[in-house]
């Protein structure tokens, strides 16, 4: 692409290569399909990040091809253009407002129908607790402390991060924290059993810690954004943790 909000250039990269903010992925044996926990009130927020999400994506596969490769340079994030921002040479708005942007963009189907697919159920029973729009509030704060963590672990990387799996992970924090022993639905290989949240919550959040200490060291390459998931987990923990003493 060309100058991304200031004089330093970065690259049209592929978003193939692309870090993904997947909360599907690393899941091997068993696929989450529904909780056994039903809301209290209507989770109009929840939805309606949802059908953003899919807006979004349906928005992004009208565009041709270059328009479509600047359009997701220019809004997912890079965490390079951090760097070049204390340096001068990137304005704040190219480097900052991407961390928000960037939690709607998804690099294909499988990608948005895996976060989703989260999102719609975890996500309005956590809002019964927030309440609408601290709920709001919330998935977009953790989404954005996962991205920056994201940026701490790949300072100098130009290629761009997008998903929605930064706040989702968020959201599963605050989820295993309230609702540790509510019943998840789950297909294993070809069995439907309900297993308790906090192991698979727990089991999901293994899985992306020890792919983010395996990959410590390693240069970048694209893949799932492990670290903005165990950030983004974190921080809802504590968030909820700390609504919670309120």
């Amino acid at each position: 692409m060309g100058r991304a909000g200031g004089r330093r250039c970065f690259p049209a990269l592929s978003i193939l290569r692309a870090f993904r903010y997947s909360a599907a992925d690393l899941f091997f044996m068993f696929i989450p399909l529904k909780d056994i926990n039903p809301s209290r009130s209507y989770p109009v927020v929840n939805i309606s990040l949802i059908l953003l999400n899919v807006v979004v994506f349906l928005y992004q596969y009208t565009l041709p091809p270059r328009a479509f490769q600047i359009f997701m340079t220019s809004y997912a994030t890079v965490p390079a253009r951090i760097p070049a921002f204390l340096a001068g040479q990137v304005g704040f708005e190219a480097a900052f407002l991407p961390l928000l942007t960037s939690m709607f963009l998804h690099a294909g189907f499988l990608h948005i129908a895996g976060n989703m697919l989260f999102l719609w159920i975890f996500g309005d029973n956590v809002e019964d607790f927030f309440g609408h729009l601290p709920y709001l509030l919330f998935y977009l704060v953790c989404g954005t402390g996962a991205g920056f963590l994201h940026i701490l672990f790949n300072w100098n990387s130009s290629l761009p991060a997008l998903g929605a799996s930064g706040a989702i992970s968020g959201v599963m924090g605050a989820y295993m924290l309230l609702y540790p022993r509510e019943r998840i639905l789950t297909l294993v290989f070809i069995f439907l059993v309900p297993i308790p949240a906090v192991l698979i919550l727990g089991y999901w959040f293994l899985l992306q810690f020890l792919s983010g200490i395996n990959a410590l060291g390693a240069s970048a390459s694209g893949g799932v954004a492990v670290w903005a998931h165990v950030g983004g987990f974190l921080l809802g923990m504590l968030l909820t943790a700390l609504t919670r003493r309120r």
